[in-house]
């Protein structure tokens, strides 16, 4: 297991930390601005615990518990700057790893792009853009699914058939909007945008998201029509600090911060504790994937009540506190039995991460 927390001078050996970095003990992280590492570097700027006031002696059970749990790898971010970067297992900082269904939030934030350039509207319907038939549905029923249905999995189509998103795989359960059902049906988004640029998804997605804040990685297909990302880990960090920095990398807003508040708020009454493709924490009910029932409270009890998160196959993680200017990352493999998004690790995680914060 490597660990760069501690002291600073290895941290910016190891991790290629920029040396300018001019932070002064007792920074308040809330008033501090807020720092992006550039494009094409591998200097990114640190902070230290003890500017920070957090408990350093509760470091070493995080890192056992995180390594007893099969991750690869683990960030911390506050206003940009890397507290803890961490990898296990030879995993390293330019070792890939896929998002699995953390990647959703990813297709979610170029769709917002796409409608703020005018290509699309998630008001329209679907079909405006794939045509009638993309699913099995009665062409009635299909009409009735929006862009915003897809993003909100509220399309009706039904859950139970798996992750293929071929037309026959897409049957009619019930009217858009009118069920909540986790599924992958979402990828469609891909194509509408496609379709409506006129260009392909992966040349699209590069140009106005990827490339302007400096990530790495690629989209892969599945053998059942699923898109699904891999990168490094600092590559989900960017992401995790674009959305904490509301959209805007540097001085330019890639997301408007109309879509990013719709995106990062409850999207639908169903499920509170859905966005559009993100999970939200302190909401007064939520649902889990491949479930009807409700449950009620927080999805994550531990963790502020402002976090929002995008949440992969077998804890694959990005945590965003807007209230703790912080980004939380986990890649890996699943903690412990298979899931598909939200697990037991996640309360455990956060109760051995407040023991440091706080």
């Amino acid at each position: 297991m490597k660990t760069f927390w501690l002291p600073l001078f290895t941290l910016l050996i190891i991790t290629g930390c920029s040396s300018e970095n001019n932070e002064s003990p007792g920074d308040n992280p809330n008033t501090e601005p807020m720092y992006f590492p550039e494009n094409n570097s591998t200097n990114w700027e640190a902070t230290t615990m003890t500017s920070l006031g957090w408990n350093q002696d509760n470091v070493e059970p995080l890192l056992t518990f995180l390594n007893e749990k099969h991750t690869k790898s683990f960030i911390i971010l506050v206003n940009g700057r890397i507290v803890m970067e961490n990898y296990f297992d030879g995993h390293s900082a330019v070792s890939p790893w896929y998002w699995a269904s953390a990647g959703k939030t990813l297709t979610a934030a170029t769709v917002g792009i796409a409608q703020q350039e005018g290509y699309i509207s998630i008001n329209n319907k679907a079909s405006d853009y794939l045509g009638n038939g993309w699913t099995s549905a009665p062409i009635a029923k299909e009409n009735l699914i929006t862009c915003r249905h897809l993003l909100t999995m509220t399309s009706g189509l039904d859950d139970s058939k798996g992750d293929n998103v071929l037309p026959a795989n897409l049957q009619y359960l019930a009217d858009a909007g009118t069920r909540w059902a986790y599924s992958n049906v979402y990828v469609k988004l891909q194509d509408v945008v496609a379709n409506a640029t006129q260009r392909t998804w992966n040349n699209y997605f590069d140009s106005a998201l990827k490339n302007k804040i400096g990530m790495t990685g690629a989209w892969a297909v599945t053998g059942t029509d699923l898109s699904v990302y891999s990168s490094n880990t600092r590559s989900m960090s960017r992401f995790g600090l674009l959305m904490l920095n509301e959209g805007k990398w540097n001085e330019e807003q890639i997301i408007n911060t109309a879509y990013w508040k719709e995106m990062t708020s409850t999207s639908q009454n169903i499920n509170k504790s859905y966005g559009y493709l993100w999970w939200l924490n302190g909401k007064e009910n939520y649902h889990l994937p491949q479930t009807q029932q409700q449950f009620n409270g927080s999805i994550i009890p531990p963790a502020p009540n402002d976090m929002y998160m995008a949440l992969g196959k077998n804890d694959q993680k990005i945590y965003v506190i807007p209230s703790r200017k912080m980004v939380v990352i986990r890649m890996g493999n699943a903690a412990d039995g298979e899931n598909f998004a939200l697990s037991g690790f996640d309360a455990q995680l956060w109760q051995k991460i407040n023991a440091v914060i706080n």
